[in-house]
């Protein structure tokens, strides 16, 4: 398939691009607490310059000390954060890129720790639904003090040598929180009517038009559907698009949602890739300036809204964050090169969710650009790598891509381990993707392959490697629960790889990730599930965004559960479990699905030790744990030969 489309020049404004790719604005606390520009930040961008990207629009960059809704978040409110942008600046431009930096103020989308203990403001006493801070009502003086903020940090921008800005009113921050009538009940100049909701935006871009140059580029991304009851929807969106075309805005970058409805901006494998282009075809076709879609793109799909008439230029967001070479790749005819994303939002959304720095489960060197050496080894050593999971498929082509003689030894007759049968449930099918991602490249650099292999002792003597990884992976816990062992009892993983068929009707004994997926999986397959779980509610592992549309779909498919309850024995048709200090029985089960956790298997350390001073232990076979984790333990490993 070509990509005539993609690869095409395009032009936004004054600004001449060289394709259609596009790094969109995305939070990644790499800034430092105070608001300033970090080397980290800078080669974590200068990485997607060199990757082939045409135009890189830089994270949220607040306006106001009160405007951040992360720790690690930069600002343009005083001129001495100049700096840093100018050192980023030149990086991008040297690097053959374009660059916009996108001025946000959060409004009550935020935490008063987050901005140095302030109290975050908005447009009326209306909390986040999500974070929950009261905020205070901003005085009409202080809208208009905000508006000069805006036209201010422009002007620090373009005194740094960004191409352009891109004004944020998506997401459900400050300028969203003044378009929608969800959240703004203002009945001054800045509320009430469209007109009135419009106005905080139609103010801000003239101000950053008096402050800057003609030829400064300005975006306006905003959401054409904030999925929340009461919020602005598409039918209104089109005249907000008119509204910035009319106030000179050049392009525009329609994305979707606010805090309370998350899960449709970084989506999970529940959305389509490329699930928003129709919407925002709808969009174009009421301007005459460029458009930007965003939405779980790949190449194929990006290539296909661009014929179809439904965007300018595609934002590939944690595309980028998986593959920063992508555009690159592109342009070489080595698209099953590109390293995928598979929507799990473990190392980008969920670490930042939890004060950490963003990165990638398929790709964990992102964010450590500057730090991790991956040129060639000054040694070459004979590797052995025990086990074909997460960890170690990515131990295996890191260090062949290092030149080390790499071999990956797997008793199984397939690869991925349980990373394999992670993709087998209801939307999780992009794992998959990241299998394959780790084959192909694994084979570009030679690693050799060797499926029903199972490595023991005498294996180890013979192979005589310089360095053992051993990723043999977890199985199964089995605690010591009377009955445990019984002909109607079996595993998840079991269902999962299609070595049992359950029965009709199905109990599931722990509702962690496993467990619920798997009930996912037999519910779609009409099986009647019951889920029996310890704590006190179920799927609490499972990342944020996933579970936002995984627990509705369990709703429907009329899976029940039973919480705060623990197992006390077996029977043969059901289990008897104690809830608050009260004895229950459950019958009338077919089969008993075990989803009760995982424990280490790592059989070889010893034999291995025998035989080998360099010996590594990796993933689920040092601590079950995520699959972020595994692929971080498998980089650590390549890194360490």
């Amino acid at each position: 398939m070509n990509f005539q489309k993609l690869l095409q020049p395009g032009s936004i404004g004054h600004m001449n691009l060289k394709n259609r790719f596009v790094v969109p604005p995305m939070g990644t606390n790499f800034g430092n607490y105070e608001g300033y520009v970090t080397d980290r930040m800078i080669q974590y961008y200068a990485a997607r310059a060199r990757g082939g990207f045409g135009l890189i629009i830089i994270e949220v960059t607040a306006i106001d000390p009160k405007g951040r809704a992360i720790a690690g978040q930069v600002g343009l409110w005083k001129d001495d954060q100049v700096e840093g942008f100018r050192r980023l600046m030149d990086v991008i431009h040297a690097n053959g890129g374009k660059v916009l930096v996108q001025l946000h103020h959060c409004g009550r989308q935020t935490a008063p720790p987050t901005i140095y203990n302030m109290t975050p403001e908005a447009p009326s006493r209306i909390p986040c639904p999500v974070i929950g801070a009261m905020p205070d009502e901003m005085s009409n003086e202080r809208v208009w003090e905000v508006i000069e903020q805006y036209g201010d940090a422009a002007a620090r921008a373009e005194k740094a040598g960004a191409d352009g800005v891109e004004v944020h009113g998506a997401h459900g921050y400050l300028i969203a929180q003044f378009m929608s009538p969800h959240a703004n009940k203002r009945y001054d100049e800045f509320g009430g009517d469209f007109e009135g909701r419009m106005k905080f935006p139609r103010e801000i871009f003239r101000n950053i038009r008096k402050k800057t140059n003609d030829d400064f580029v300005m975006t306006f991304r905003f959401g054409y559907d904030e999925k929340v009851h009461g919020g602005r929807t598409l039918e209104e969106s089109v005249n907000v698009a008119r509204m910035a075309e009319e106030e000179g805005v050049d392009a525009l970058h329609i994305s979707i949602m606010t805090y309370a409805s998350m899960h449709y901006m970084s989506a999970s494998g529940e959305m389509p890739h490329g699930f928003n282009q129709f919407p925002t075809k709808v969009i174009k076709e009421a301007v005459s300036i460029p458009v930007i879609s965003v939405g779980r793109y790949t190449p194929f799909e990006a290539e296909g809204a661009l014929l179809n008439g439904c965007a300018d230029f595609i934002s590939f967001g944690r595309a980028s964050l998986a593959d920063p070479e992508l555009p690159n790749k592109v342009i070489a005819g080595k698209t099953d090169e590109i390293a995928p994303c598979i929507g799990c939002t473990q190392s980008c959304i969920g670490y930042i969710f939890v004060g950490d720095a963003c990165s990638c489960l398929v790709s964990p060197t992102t964010g450590h650009e500057f730090e991790y050496d991956l040129g060639p080894a000054k040694e070459k050593k004979k590797v052995l790598v025990v086990g074909s999971g997460p960890a170690g498929l990515e131990a295996a082509w890191i260090s062949a891509m290092k030149g080390h003689d790499v071999t990956v030894a797997e008793k199984t007759g397939h690869f991925g381990g349980q990373f394999r049968l992670a993709s087998i449930p209801p939307t999780k099918q992009d794992i998959a993707t990241a299998i394959k991602y780790y084959l192909t490249m694994g084979k570009k650099y030679g690693v050799k392959y060797m499926l029903n292999t199972e490595v023991d002792e005498d294996f180890l003597k013979t192979f005589k490697a310089d360095a053992i990884i051993l990723a043999t992976g977890g199985i199964p816990a089995h605690p010591k629960i009377p009955g445990i062992d019984g002909a109607n009892v079996i595993d998840a993983i079991d269902v999962l790889d299609g070595n049992v068929m359950p029965g009709t009707n199905v109990l599931v004994i722990g509702g962690g990730m496993t467990g619920v997926e798997t009930a996912d999986f037999m519910g779609e397959q009409n099986r009647a599930v019951t889920i029996l779980e310890m704590r006190s509610d179920i799927a609490l592992d499972e990342a944020m965004i996933p579970r936002a549309f995984l627990m509705p779909r369990l709703a429907d498919r009329q899976i029940s559960k039973i919480v705060n309850a623990t197992v006390r024995r077996f029977t043969a048709d059901g289990c008897v479990y104690e809830q608050e200090g009260q004895s229950h029985t459950l019958t009338g089960f077919d089969t008993i699905v075990l989803a009760m956790g995982v424990r280490s298997y790592n059989p070889l350390e010893q034999a291995a030790r025998a035989v080998c001073d360099h010996v590594t232990v990796i993933g689920d076979a040092k601590q079950a744990g995520t699959a972020n984790k595994a692929t971080e333990a498998g980089l650590a490993a390549a890194l360490s030969l």
